[in-house]
């Protein structure tokens, strides 16, 4: 798929308001330690159809593996930014972002942070962290890396 068609399907369904459909729900209830599901709980309705979006690409992998999936956006949180102002820092950029525009562009140290605080398992929290970085700078397996980046669609 071509990164023009990605974006704009990934967009319109961003404006799509509904949360994730009741079996989704339960699949996460099943993945996800208490604390890690209070944090899943906290994301916005897309970004966390996103997320079981993206666990069920996953070919069979442990329970964590499938957790940071789940969990790889949740920094997303801080930032409470709707559709529009995400579309607007990302274009505006790091550096350049400010206020929450730029807490969003920070998600993924965020999102490591918020998880280790809960007590997440170390591979999720790791992974949310690492998941915008080269392969090179992953400190999490590289099969489970390229497993990961590989069912997340952005």
């Amino acid at each position: 798929m071509s990164s023009a068609s990605h974006l704009v399907r990934r967009f319109l369904g961003s404006l799509w308001p509904a949360g994730p459909r009741r079996n989704g729900v339960a699949f996460v209830e099943n993945a996800l330690e208490p604390s890690e599901l209070a944090l899943w709980r906290r994301m916005s309705a897309p970004d966390r159809r996103h997320s079981i979006a993206v666990a069920r690409r996953l070919p069979d992998v442990a329970d964590d593996v499938v957790a940071a999936a789940l969990l790889h956006d949740v920094g997303k949180v801080e930032a409470g930014l709707g559709t529009f102002a995400r579309v607007a820092a990302t274009l505006i950029g790091a550096g350049r972002a400010r206020g929450r525009m730029a807490v969003y562009l920070r998600h993924d140290v965020i999102g490591a942070r918020l998880l280790t605080d809960a007590g997440a398992r170390p591979l999720v929290a790791t992974w949310a962290g690492e998941h915008h970085l080269p392969p090179e700078r992953w400190t999490v397996a590289p099969a489970i890396g390229a497993a990961l980046k590989a069912a997340d669609d952005d």
